[in-house]
């Protein structure tokens, strides 16, 4: 038996296939009593000061960093790291 070699990868196919884009600010730790405590109003500390870089994920991947932008009234980033192969 001859073994059929592969046929070569058409990425075209892949192109528009959606993935999740999340950004990390930070996270933080709190007792359940002071979650429960939450107002409208409330301000919750997170663990990473406002000048270091983001983490932006695709499909819960870290794939980069960048810094907080304001675009048109909306939150965006401007990628200052990219890993790997994107």
């Amino acid at each position: 038996m001859d073994a059929k070699p592969n046929p070569p990868l058409n990425l075209e196919l892949l192109l528009d296939v959606r993935v999740k884009l999340t950004i990390e600010l930070g996270s933080c730790q709190m007792p359940l009593r002071e979650v429960l405590q939450l107002t409208q109003g409330s301000v919750v500390k997170l663990d990473q000061d406002a000048q270091q870089p983001v983490n932006l994920y695709a499909n819960q991947k870290h794939i980069a960093r960048g810094e907080v932008v304001v675009v048109n009234d909306c939150y965006g980033i401007k990628i200052i790291e990219l890993f790997g192969a994107v």
